[in-house]
Order: C-alpha cells, then sequence, then structure tokens
C-alpha cells in the first residue's frame, strides 16, 4: 500500500471534512487532494527522482508529501537550522532533486548539478493560493520509496534512512482508526517537516480525518494563542516546549479547555514538569511516544491512564512507570539483548531490538536489519515486570570507568529529584587513570546547589563510581529543536574545562 492512498480514502469517504488550515484559509479533504494530484503532475513532468522541501511549517508541506508518493519521487524535507557548509552537503546528497525552498532560504543554497530551486512563493501562489482545482489524472508509479529523513546526526554525519511506503502505511494502519477523528477535532503541528513525527503527523491526521494546524515555528506565546484560537483538540511536544507552554498558561491564565490529548516525546520528560501538566491541565489525556525514524515513528506508549495510575500509586513499582516510554504497540515485537545478542530478563539492562512491518532499519546504500527482521536501536533500556519499557538513552553515551559501564540516564534520575534541579546531563569525559570520568552539568534554580549533598545521594543510592567526580553549573543546556539533548556539544565543551582543573 502506498501513502497516497490513505488520502485517496479520506477525499473519497468525507472530501467536504475540514483537512488543512486556520481562520478562513480551510480546505477539505477533496480540494486537498485535488491540490497535491496537481502537484503530483507538476513533479513528473521534471523527471527528478527526489522532491526536496526546505523551510518552515505550513501547508505545502503535507501537500508536497502527498503529492511526492503520487508523483513516485522520494520526500527529502532538509533541516534549514543547519549551518549553511551542513545544509548544502545534504542539498548535494539529494540530488536528482525539485528542491522547493522558502524565498528567504534560497540564498543560502549553493548551485548544484542536478537540483531544480524552486521558490515557495512562487510555488504555493501556482498551486495553493488559486482556486480549487480538478484532479490530475496520473499514472502509476513502481518507486517504494516514500521517504528520505536524515538523521539529526547529533553523533556523527547524517544518515539518510530509507523510509518505505510499506512501513509507513503499516505504522499508520495498525495505530489509526479509519476517520476516527470527530469532525471538530484539530490537531496542532509545532515539530518541523524533517523529524519523523512531523511526517508521521501528516499521514495520521488523514487516515483518520482530522484537520491540521501549522505553527511556522515555536514560540509558547504562539503554541497557547493558536490551540486557544483554533479551538485545538490534538497536539504533540517534546519535553522542553512543555514546561515553556505552562508558563506561558500560568502567566496568562489561558485553560485550553478544548484540547483533548497531547502527546510527547523526542528526549526524556522531567517528572516534575508532568506531574505540573497533570496538575494543571487535568482534562487533557497525556500521552508519551518513543519511536526512532527507522520504525516510522512510535514503537511504545505510556497512556493516559497509564499516567494517572502511575501518579496516583504508592507502589513504587507502579510509581516510576511515570519515567517509561509505556508498552510496546501491538504491531511490533520488542526485545531487549545482551551485548552477545541473547534476550534479557526482566529488569536485566541491554540493548533494545524491534521487529516488525513498520521498522525500515535501512539507510541509502546499506541495510541495518538482520535477515530475521530484527533492528538493534542502538538505545539501552530495561522493561519491568509489567512489560513497561524504560529507555536510558543512546548506548553511545554510556560511560566507560575503569571497564564499567555507567548510564549515564539513572545519575540524571536521581538529580531530578532534587527540587533544586531545573535540568541535568551527565557525561563521561576523557580521564588518564580511569578512561572516563563522571562529570554533571545541572541547571540549577536557586543558583547555588548543594552539589555535596547531591552526590551523597548518589552514593547512597548508586555507588561511588557513579558519583560525579566534578560538577558545573549552567543557565541552560543545548538541546536541538525536537528536544534531544546534544551531549557530543556538551561534551566538547566541558572537556577543556576538565582537562584545566
Amino acid at each position: 500500500m502506498r501513502t497516497p492512498l490513505l488520502l485517496d480514502i479520506a477525499a473519497d469517504a468525507c472530501p467536504e471534512r475540514h483537512a488543512l488550515g486556520a481562520g478562513k484559509q480551510v480546505q477539505d479533504f477533496g480540494t486537498y487532494r485535488a491540490r497535491a494530484s496537481r502537484v503530483a503532475a507538476w513533479l513528473s513532468s521534471k523527471g527528478m527522482p527526489n522532491t526536496a522541501f526546505l523551510g518552515m511549517n505550513g501547508d505545502a508541506l503535507p501537500v508536497l508529501l502527498f503529492a511526492s508518493g503520487m508523483a513516485g519521487t522520494a520526500f527529502v524535507p532538509l533541516n534549514y537550522r543547519l549551518a549553511d557548509a551542513d545544509l548544502n552537503r545534504l542539498v548535494a546528497r539529494s540530488a536528482p532533486a525539485v528542491l522547493i525552498a522558502d524565498d528567504d532560504m534560497l540564498p543560502r543554497i549553493d548551485p548544484v548539478e542536478g537540483v531544480a530551486l524552486v521558490a515557495r512563493s512562487a510555488f504555493e501562489e501556482e498551486f495553493l493560493r488559486s482556486a480549487a482545482p480538478e484532479p490530475a489524472e496520473l499514472t502509476e508509479t513502481d518507486n517504494d520509496i516514500a521517504v528520505l529523513l536524515f538523521t539529526s546526526g547529533t553523533t556523527g554525519e547524517p544518515k539518510a534512512a530509507v523510509l518505505r511506503h510499506a512501513n509507513l502505511t503499516s505504522y499508520v494502519m495498525s495505530t489509526v482508526e479509519f476517520l476516527g477523528a470527530s469532525e471538530d477535532e484539530t490537531a496542532l503541528i509545532s515539530v518541523p517537516a524533517y523529524h519523523i513525527a512531523g511526517v508521521s503527523a501528516i499521514l495520521t491526521a488523514a487516515y483518520g480525518g482530522r484537520r491540521i494546524v501549522y505553527l511556522p515555528a515555536f514560540t509558547a506565546e504562539d503554541w497557547v494563542r493558536v490551540a486557544a484560537a483554533e479551538k485545538i483538540t490534538h497536539a504533540m511536544v517534546v519535553p522542553t516546549m512543555l514546561g515553556r507552554i505552562l508558563d506561558v498558561m500560568e502567566k496568562t491564565g489561558e485553560t485550553l479547555p478544548a484540547l483533548r490529548a497531547l502527546s510527547y516525546g523526542g528526549g526524556k520528560m522531567p517528572e516534575p514538569v508532568i506531574a505540573r501538566a497533570l496538575a494543571r491541565l487535568p482534562h487533557v489525556d497525556f500521552v508519551n511516544a518513543y519511536g526512532l525514524t527507522e520504525t516510522s515513528s512510535t514503537i511504545a506508549l505510556l497512556g493516559a491512564e497509564d499516567h494517572r495510575a502511575a501518579f496516583a500509586s504508592s507502589d513504587p513499582a507502579v510509581r516510576r512507570r511515570i519515567a517509561s516510554v509505556g508498552r510496546p504497540l501491538p504491531s511490533v515485537e520488542l526485545e531487549i539483548r545482551r551485548e552477545d545478542g541473547s534476550p534479557c530478563a526482566v529488569g536485566e539492562h541491554g540493548e533494545i531490538y524491534v521487529r516488525g512491518e513498520q521498522v525500515s532499519g535501512e539507510y541509502l546504500h546499506k541495510k541495518a536489519i538482520g535477515d530475521d527482521g530484527w533492528f538493534a536501536t542502538n538505545d539501552a533500556g530495561w522493561l519491568d515486570g509489567g512489560g513497561y519499557l524504560f529507555v536510558e538513552g543512546r548506548l553511545d553515551d554510556v560511560i566507560v570507568r575503569g571497564g564499567e559501564n555507567i548510564s549515564p540516564g539513572e545519575i540524571e534520575d536521581v538529580l531530578r529529584t532534587f527540587d533544586d534541579i531545573a535540568d541535568c546531563a551527565v557525561l563521561g569525559v576523557p580521564c588518564s587513570q580511569w578512561g572516563e570520568k563522571v562529570i554533571a552539568v545541572i541547571v540549577s534554580r536557586s543558583g547555588s546547589p548543594d552539589t555535596d549533598k547531591m552526590a551523597s545521594v548518589i552514593r547512597e543510592r548508586l555507588r561511588s563510581t557513579k558519583t560525579p567526580e566534578q560538577w558545573f553549573v549552567r543557565d541552560e543546556l543545548p538541546y536541538n529543536e525536537t528536544g534531544k539533548l546534544l551531549r557530543r556539544v556538551l561534551k566538547a565543551e566541558l572537556a577543556k574545562e576538565v582537562c584545566a582543573e
């Protein structure tokens, strides 16, 4: 099954239902499909195998995604936040391609053979601003690559993850009820186009029959304003966004009565933030979604009832599940494995493996999935007795001190129990005696953290080898726009300071 069919069947079933846009710029599903088909015919005439997009969120994005699939091209959204040199390397790797770019971003792009640049303003004037068109006649295509997504590159050169139509449609159809959304439901999308959550949001909204409203770029003030004005019912945020949204709501007194469901993912959610959100928004169902680009989005969910049960429980085993990502989806298999590939016991830490139709586990010119279909995620984690998955971060982040593997996540979890800790990161930096030494970087609410007490608690709860040997205080920690802590950036910044002491 191909991704454009998700839009086709929705447009056939409810052509007049609202699908895209805000205010007076709302398009129905029939117009949505017709515009996508006209764009597809234009793309076909260009004869390029890839359709790239560089720009802010907006209605052009979902039209291009479906049009690309209709035309048999791979959709390639590019990260506009990259430095120009890095961005141009990705542009070159996207060739041959038609590249639609925001007008103010065009000067950043160097001429590349095989890349046809198109200004977004011209594209939108031609295909989105005109009266609702008649659908174009299209021929069948056989390209099974739907999307090429460059990974974030927080630990190295970005890889081009291949997501085939079968991967994406399997995920959507196994997790979303066809036209399961009521006609008044509207999703606010503020995650960028080049993140898997941005792609899956388009596909799931179309199949579910839910209108999409875009926030071009996130600010907490704009998010709250648009959510209130458009009566947003569903949204997805990353942890750093949620805290800022709550700050604005407390300042303005906004309660967002229309909001029904708020999902979050992309990074570890501090327990105080989600507790604060549950208290301020008791009418909202919160969902923690864990997934990867290579798995076509979500593979595990901590649902609304799980959130409420964890916070209401006095049982430590149940209470700690608020820090989990929930249980695997019924449509995937998930295992925790040791370094030798054998399965871990309940509570034993290892690498997360996943298998299912939605799992691509593939990069351009490189297969990263086993012959048996299992994909090694490079994420560390463990399962409790109830099947709840706890993710501890990337295996690359593991600190090796004197031959002992130390997970930064378990130390960070202890630090987050202190009221004075607004944010924290634990890292390993080179050390001549032990190979690596444990350091902690904290954001303190008071400005004068009691690190001796923190060290004592870590030593008591964990052990001395896991106690940070040096402490650094920062006003904030570096994150990318999808909520991932940039450990490599932080480690490089601190390495000089650590060595100097």
